[in-house]
């Protein structure tokens, strides 16, 4: 085997095998370093809910605009939903289901000492609630059953933000964590618009959303509540309830399922967050989106700009493959007369064909490793001010997983035309 390798060797030209791996290596840096940038990236722009996935968006329409498809109405028609669920970057569309009851919460901020009150804060709130398949927690933290104590409740974080450095500072009010709002109980006070049927419950915080601005509970939660305090009038058998009357007494006296309100709000699951053509369908349209509009722009721009840079590494490896192939076959060429010899005198193809497939692996991992390394030192480079701008820098599993797999790509490809020339020139 190395008296083969000796023999073929002489005509080989080092600065042909160079060249085949400097392409193979700006290549390959080029694909690694896009993909790698995108992933430490993305983070900076991407919100991520605990609860609901990046690419839903919450649509309403503008209040005050001369809307298309409403006639200036802040509720969504079933042609309006219809006409959006149509559109190709769109995958569905769902509804925000509203409550049509009153709501109202109190929580004892501070427990009292003996001989006086406690401190508490009380408030009117809303309930919202929307597909089951649109969110993304364990059904074990956000389930309600008939007859259940609490229902559990995501609030939006701008609510906590509020609370602590606009209304706890004016009032002298304790600030509130996340974990430590998440262990206090809500009460709740749910109630018909006449007052005459009311529930009373407890309510805890199982999440917080920092992409949309209100307060989830289950969807069967909500029609629940809905059908036995929507507006409308209690039947003659009813009696007004004292306020401390439980979930099922309330169900008794209620006014029946109510009919099902237009939605103002609409959650979207769209296939390409940022695409140009949702913000120009949302202006035609009258419509706009809750929280960061510019993050899902930032994100997609992110995407284009990575796309763009891969596609010119990877316009570059395929060069770089044509170049190996070409210089190998240059290479056998040379060697033709002595190739010839070699299988005459009994070698096998294969063992002809083995210091071509070993200078060609040499070639290919070389190429990778050192890709691999200019990919770390850009990224330590860059990763500083990533970090300063508040990203949280991905693994480097899959830029790895990446050059790896376009290294023995490019190891088979060349593998196989070298094969195809030896055994063409063992059949003449």
């Amino acid at each position: 085997m190395n008296l083969i390798f000796r023999l073929l060797r002489k005509n080989t030209s080092l600065s042909r095998l160079a060249g085949c791996l400097a392409s193979n290596l700006i290549g390959l840096a080029i694909i690694g370093a896009g993909l790698q940038f995108y992933l430490d990236a993305r983070s900076i722009w991407q919100q991520k809910d605990s609860f609901l996935k990046s690419d839903y968006l919450a649509v309403n329409k503008v209040i005050g605009a001369a809307n298309t498809l409403g006639g200036g109405a802040s509720t969504f028609s079933d042609s309006d939903i219809a006409d959006l669920q149509a559109q190709p970057w769109v995958e569905r569309v769902g509804e925000f289901s509203r409550a049509d009851f009153n709501v109202h919460a109190s929580v004892a901020l501070q427990a009292p000492a003996e001989g006086e009150q406690g401190r508490s804060m009380s408030t009117a709130m809303f309930f919202e609630a929307v597909p089951d398949d649109f969110l993304d927690i364990p059904e074990s933290d956000f389930s309600w059953h008939e007859g259940a104590e609490s229902v559990p409740v995501i609030i939006s974080k701008d609510y906590l933000a509020l609370y602590n450095f606009g209304f706890a500072s004016a009032a002298g009010l304790p600030q509130l964590s996340e974990n430590l709002i998440s262990g206090i109980p809500l009460r709740l006070t749910l109630s018909s618009d006449d007052g005459s049927r009311r529930v009373q419950m407890y309510g805890r915080v199982a999440g917080y959303s920092n992409r949309f601005n209100t307060i989830l509970v289950p969807q069967n939660f909500l029609d629940y509540m809905n059908s036995i305090l929507a507006s409308g009038p209690a039947p003659e058998s009813a009696s007004a309830s004292p306020a401390a009357q439980g979930a099922s007494e309330a169900a008794q006296r209620g006014s029946g399922k109510a009919s099902h309100p237009a939605p103002s709000r609409l959650i979207v699951d769209v296939n390409s967050p940022g695409d140009a053509a949702i913000g120009k369908y949302l202006k035609a349209h009258g419509l706009e989106v809750a929280g960061d509009k510019s993050a899902a722009g930032a994100t997609y721009l992110l995407r284009v700009v990575t796309g763009i840079v891969m596609g010119v590494g990877g316009v570059i490896t395929l060069l770089a493959i044509l170049i190996m192939v070409l210089s190998m076959s240059l290479l056998m060429e040379k060697n033709r007369q002595k190739i010839h010899s070699l299988l005459m005198l009994g070698y096998q193809p294969y063992v002809v064909a083995r210091p071509f497939w070993r200078l060609t692996a040499v070639l290919a991992i070389s190429a990778a490793v050192l890709a691999t390394g200019c990919i770390l030192l850009l990224r330590w480079q860059y990763l500083t001010p990533l970090e300063s701008l508040g990203a949280t820098p991905s693994g480097l599993g899959w830029t790895l997983l990446l050059i790896a797999g376009l290294t023995i790509i490019i190891i088979l490809l060349n593998c196989h035309s070298i094969t195809g020339r030896i055994r063409a020139a063992w059949r003449r």
